[in-house]
């Protein structure tokens, strides 16, 4: 349950951080109040985990991630560009957190 609950906390990093982005310093009410949900929900998760995970494969796996889907978003939606570089980058990244759970 505690890996469940971490997987579904980083998705969470990256929506908080993906609003984060989008509210322009706190000054659109939206973005803003999902970038606080998502921040405490993802924070309470990461939590959680932490009581039967390991805490610096917990905090890798969360960051890792959060990292790899707010690129992979920013990417599909044209706010970033898309390189071979990155994808391989990110692949690696996947491939540590997928290790790390193997381990």
């Amino acid at each position: 349950m505690s890996w469940l609950v971490l997987v579904l906390s980083g998705v969470l990093e990256a929506v908080w951080a993906t609003a984060l982005g989008r509210s322009e310093g706190f000054s659109r009410p939206v973005p803003s109040i999902v970038f606080v949900v998502a921040l405490l929900a993802s924070m309470g998760g990461l939590a959680y985990a932490m009581r039967d995970l390991p805490v610096g494969t917990a905090y890798a796996v969360w960051v890792g991630i959060g990292a790899v889907l707010t690129v992979v978003y920013a990417m599909s939606t044209g706010q970033e560009p898309v390189s071979t570089l990155k994808i391989v980058f990110l692949t690696m990244i996947v491939g540590g957190v997928v290790g790390l759970k193997l381990v």
